[in-house]
């Protein structure tokens, strides 16, 4: 014999999910919603509207947005021709002895400085166990950059039985 067949119309199990579905799924809807922002308490101050900027007499003004015209960029490599990350790159007036600019290079080997036009500069590389190397950069006003590239020397000698 065989056992007895349960038959649920299909309409009541469509309605017993349906009804299942009803209950369940709002409550998910629910938690997916962000909490709201606690209300401000009674004791603290409400916060004063932004204060207007004050006015700057135009030389001022003119001197904080005045960005230096010339562009001095470059690379710096080691020996085997690597980029060469934290070299100092420091940029004086040609017949200076005082340095007005000093820089490092980044990850890639790479520096940049905008600097005034009009004026002829020394750009010094001075890496740790390295020659110093520098080159002269004219900042004329037909030019907006300069673009240099610096390959060091070791300033070590060669161990015996090493080869460059």
């Amino acid at each position: 014999m065989n056992p007895p067949r349960l038959d649920i119309p299909r309409t009541c199990l469509l309605i017993t999910i349906l009804f299942f579905a009803a209950l369940v799924l709002p409550c998910f809807a629910v938690a997916q919603q962000p909490v709201p922002p606690p209300p401000p308490s009674p004791e603290a101050p409400a916060p004063a509207p932004p204060l207007a900027p004050a006015p700057e007499s135009s030389s001022t003004s003119r001197q904080k947005s005045r960005i230096p015209p010339f562009l001095i960029l470059g690379t710096v490599f080691n020996e085997r021709a690597l980029a060469f990350p934290g070299v100092e790159v420091k940029i004086r007036r040609k017949g200076e002895k005082k340095f007005r600019y000093d820089i490092y290079t980044n990850s890639r080997g790479e520096f940049a400085i905008r600097v005034p036009d009009g004026i002829e500069y020394e750009v010094v590389v001075r890496p740790k166990h390295y020659q110093q190397q520098s080159q002269i950069v004219a900042a004329n006003m037909a030019d907006v950059q300069k673009r240099l590239t610096f390959k060091l020397e070791t300033s070590l000698p060669a161990k015996p039985g090493e080869t460059k």
